[in-house]
């Protein structure tokens, strides 16, 4: 019997179902292994724990030292954040000697970011859950928190080396639908020539994409549909409710970051089903390609933690629906 093949949609960023068929069946071993001795791949459940425990370890140490810490956040993540400010307050941990960086927000049409007080917002979120639950007298000093607004975005990521000494100290990410690193997606505003079918391999780190800086981009279809699913959204696929760009740091404060940790655990809500499964595979096992934005770790030293369920092969389930 002939096999049925098809070209992707043309709007579908990763379309090489070879490479894809290959990586569906990865085993969790074989997925923990990387060419590369400075990508460190670890399975584990409920690693959140470990990033968290750490990001506390830096805070409590930079008090301790009185030294400079610097870290960055994604939003919109109450169910970590109130967990750290409680620590940070049941300890009574200053966090003056910190920078707290916030890696991307919502914006509209016309390319203006939403302000703080937008309640899906991300520094609304930010601010909400994580600096208003820290005691007023251990919170960072104000122009140590910083958030892209539609003030600062050309200038964003200088801000940001400025006041990180160069380079975010502990920059943890998680990968969205279409591979992202905060809102850097496979964009027009990222990738040149995108939508023209041409393959776009990087080699290292002193390609050109490297260097771009944050910046409002327009949000890909599939990152669309990923937030249509959050919470703050209503987790009913109401796309038309996200926003259609977003302001985002760049891939070169992916660059510029002095210790890196990705994290795969994303499923929807709680279930086997994930968006994430695939994606996970293309960023620590696939080309190294801006259509795939979160590959470019390859390339650098990082800690991906990955969840079992994330980490299992997957193929065709007849008997099950949605």
């Amino acid at each position: 019997m002939n096999e049925f093949k098809f070209k992707p949609a043309d709007w579908v960023p990763f379309k090489n179902q070879e490479i894809m068929d290959r990586l569906a069946k990865m085993t969790p071993e074989e997925i923990e292994k990387h060419p590369n001795p400075d990508v460190h791949i670890k399975i584990l459940e409920n690693f959140g724990s470990v990033v968290l425990a750490e990001k506390f370890m830096y805070i409590k140490e930079s008090y301790e030292q009185n030294k400079k810490f610097s870290t960055i956040f994604g939003n919109p993540n109450p169910n970590s954040h109130m967990p750290l400010a409680e620590m940070i307050n049941r300890n009574r941990i200053s966090c003056k000697n910190c920078v707290f960086v916030t890696m991307d927000e919502w914006a509209d049409e016309d390319g203006n970011i939403a302000p703080p007080t937008y309640r899906s917002g991300f520094t609304y979120s930010f601010m909400k859950y994580f600096i208003e639950k820290i005691d007023p007298d251990l919170r960072p000093l104000e122009e140590n928190v910083l958030y892209p607004t539609t003030k600062n975005i050309s200038y964003y990521s200088d801000l940001i080396d400025e006041k990180t000494d160069g380079g975010i100290d502990y920059f943890t990410s998680g990968p969205g639908w279409a591979g992202h690193i905060a809102f850097i997606d496979p964009c027009p505003e990222l990738i040149p020539n995108y939508g023209s079918g041409e393959e776009y391999i990087i080699k290292d780190t002193n390609d050109p994409y490297f260097q771009q800086p944050a910046q409002v981009v327009t949000l890909h279809p599939l990152t669309i549909a990923q937030n249509s699913l959050h919470g703050v959204f209503g987790q009913s696929g109401a796309c038309g409710w996200v926003p259609p760009k977003a302001a985002t740091v760049g891939p070169r404060d992916v660059l510029h970051a002095k210790k890196r940790v990705e994290q795969h655990n994303l499923t929807t809500g709680g279930s086997f089903s994930s968006w994430q499964r695939m994606t996970s595979r293309l960023i620590t096992h696939g080309p190294v390609t801006p259509y795939v934005p979160g590959s470019i770790y390859q390339l650098l030293p990082c800690d991906i933690f990955i969840s079992p369920s994330i980490a299992q092969p997957f193929g065709v389930m007849e008997t099950v629906g949605y």
